[in-house]
C-alpha cells in the first residue's frame, strides 16, 4: 500500500496526527466490505459508526460532532477541523434532508472520500443516514428495501426513527428493519421526538425499548431522546435536560447503549460540556449552526443565528459566501416564502452557485465551519485525540466489526409480539403534541 503524503495543501502539525504506520494497518482492515467495494483504490479511512462511539468511550466523557453535511462546504469544513483536532468523526444526513439537499442518503459516502482523498484526511470518519424515519406502520416494508441501498451507497451507520409511533411499533419496526442493517454496522435507535419541553422521554419507555432489542439480539450503539432540546435554532433557553439524560442512561446501563444528542445547535458551551461530562453521550448531531456559520451568517458564540430587529438573518459583509450571491439567496427565499428554519431549503437551489464562486470565497466558507467545528472538539466536547484510539481499537480488533457491547440476555419467549404490545399499553406517558419534527 502507497503511504499517503501530506501536502502544503493541509498544513496539519505532525504531532496532531494519526501516525502514518498506524493510518496504514488501520486503512488494510478497518474499512468495511461496503466502502471497499465503493472505493476500492481509497485513501479514505471510512469506518463503522460502532468505532467512533467506542474511542469516545473509552477516552471518557468525550463526545464527537455529527456535522450534518447538507452541502459540500459543510462536509469539508468538518473534516478538516476532526484532522487538526486529531478526532474521530461523523458525517451524516437525514432522509428528510436528502429531499431539500445536495447531499443526500446515496452520495454522502461519496462526497467524504472525495474529500478525505483530497485533503488528506487521515482520521477516522463514519458515515451515518440520520433519522431514518418511519411514521406510520406501512413505512416499514419501503424501509427494509431502501435501507439495504443506503448502505449498498456506502454508508456505514443508520438511525432508526420510528419515534413518530406508539412505543410497541417503534420497538417492532426497528425489529422488522433489522436484517437490512449490517451486523457491523453503526445503529441508533430513537424514543422521543425533538420537541422540546413537550414530551420529555422517560427511562422506563428507553429501558422497554432496549430491552426488547436485546431480546431479540440487537443492541444499538445510540438511543436518541427527547430531553428538552429542538431541531433548528434552539431560541427557548431551556435546551437539553442533562438530569434527564444522565437517569435514562443509567437506566439502560445493562445494554451497553450510548446517548446521541439531537438538536445540539444553539445549545451553550457550558451545558454541551456538562452532557459529555455526566451522561454518556458520544454523539451530538449539529446542523443547523454549521449551514448558518458556513454562509457568513452572524451567531453567538453557540452558533445561534442572530436576527435583525425585522427577524431577517444578518449576513456579515466579507465573510463566508460572496455579499452578492447572498442577496440573491434573500431574493429567492422572499420570493418562495421560505423564513426563519426553511432557510435550510435553500441549499439544494444554490449549491451549484457556491460552487461557481472563487477560490478564496469557497475556501472561506469551508473555513468558517472548520473554526466552529474545531472549537466545539477540543474545547468543548473533549474529543481531541480520539482518532488515534480509535485506530487502536481497529487494529485490536483486527477487523473493521467491532461487534456488540453488550450480549443478548433478554429472553425471547417474553418479547413475542403479543407480549410486546401488552407491556407497552401498561407504559404511561406523555408523547407530547403532534408535529412535523423529521430532522
Amino acid at each position: 500500500m502507497v503511504a499517503r503524503q501530506r501536502t502544503q495543501a493541509t498544513p496539519f502539525p505532525k504531532e496532531e496526527l494519526v501516525s502514518q504506520d498506524t493510518f496504514n494497518k488501520a486503512l488494510a482492515v478497518g474499512r468495511p466490505p461496503n466502502v471497499v467495494r465503493n472505493f476500492p483504490n481509497s485513501q479514505a479511512l471510512i469506518v463503522s459508526g460502532k468505532v467512533i462511539d467506542r474511542a469516545m468511550l473509552a477516552k471518557g466523557q468525550a463526545m464527537t460532532i455529527a456535522a450534518n453535511g447538507r452541502n459540500i462546504f459543510v462536509i469539508e469544513g468538518a473534516l478538516k477541523a476532526a484532522q487538526r483536532a486529531n478526532a474521530a468523526i461523523i458525517i451524516e444526513i437525514a432522509r428528510s434532508e436528502s429531499t431539500y439537499c445536495p447531499t443526500t442518503l446515496w452520495n454522502i459516502a461519496r462526497r467524504v472520500d472525495y474529500l478525505c482523498n483530497m485533503h488528506n484526511i487521515t482520521v477516522p470518519v463514519a458515515v451515518h443516514a440520520d433519522h431514518y424515519f418511519m411514521k406510520k406502520w406501512d413505512d416499514v416494508p419501503v424501509a427494509k428495501a431502501e435501507i439495504s441501498s443506503v448502505f449498498d451507497a456506502g454508508v456505514t451507520s443508520i438511525a432508526i426513527d420510528a419515534s413518530h409511533m406508539t412505543d410497541d411499533l417503534n420497538l417492532l419496526a426497528n425489529i422488522e428493519v433489522s436484517s437490512s442493517i449490517p451486523s457491523w454496522a453503526g445503529y441508533e435507535t430513537e424514543i422521543g421526538e425533538i420537541k422540546g419541553e413537550f414530551g420529555l422521554s422517560t427511562p422506563v419507555e428507553a429501558k422497554y425499548l432496549c430491552q426488547g432489542l436485546n431480546a431479540h439480539g440487537l443492541c444499538p450503539d445510540w438511543i436518541a431522546l427527547n430531553n428538552g432540546t429542538t431541531h433548528g435554532i434552539e431560541a427557548s433557553g431551556e435546551g437539553i435536560q442533562v438530569d434527564v439524560t444522565a437517569e435514562i442512561h443509567e437506566a439502560l446501563k445493562a445494554y451497553g447503549t450510548s446517548g446521541a444528542q439531537h438538536g445540539t445547535s444553539g445549545n451553550d458551551s457550558a451545558r454541551l460540556r456538562e452532557i459529555a461530562a455526566k451522561t454518556k453521550t458520544t454523539k451530538a448531531n449539529v446542523a443547523t449552526a454549521l449551514q448558518m456559520i458556513g454562509w457568513g451568517v452572524k451567531v453567538n458564540d453557540f452558533g445561534n443565528a442572530i436576527m435583525t430587529d425585522d427577524g431577517r438573518f444578518d449576513k456579515v459583509p466579507g465573510e463566508g459566501l460572496q455579499d452578492a450571491l447572498w442577496e440573491e439567496m434573500v431574493a429567492y427565499a422572499d420570493a418562495n416564502d421560505i423564513h426563519g428554519g426553511n432557510y435550510k431549503k435553500l441549499n439544494l437551489p444554490f449549491e451549484r452557485r457556491w460552487q461557481g464562486q472563487d477560490a478564496t470565497s469557497r475556501d472561506r466558507m469551508a473555513k468558517a465551519v472548520e473554526d466552529f467545528v474545531h472549537h466545539l472538539l477540543v474545547d468543548v466536547f473533549n474529543a481531541d485525540g480520539t482518532a488515534d484510539i480509535a485506530c487502536d481499537l481497529i487494529l485490536e480488533a483486527g477487523s473493521y466489526d467491532l461487534g456488540a457491547k453488550a450480549e443478548q440476555f433478554e429472553d425471547p419467549a417474553e418479547w413475542t409480539e403479543e407480549k410486546i404490545k401488552a407491556r407497552a399499553a401498561a407504559i404511561d406517558t406523555d408523547k407530547g403534541p403532534e408535529g412535523d419534527f423529521d430532522d
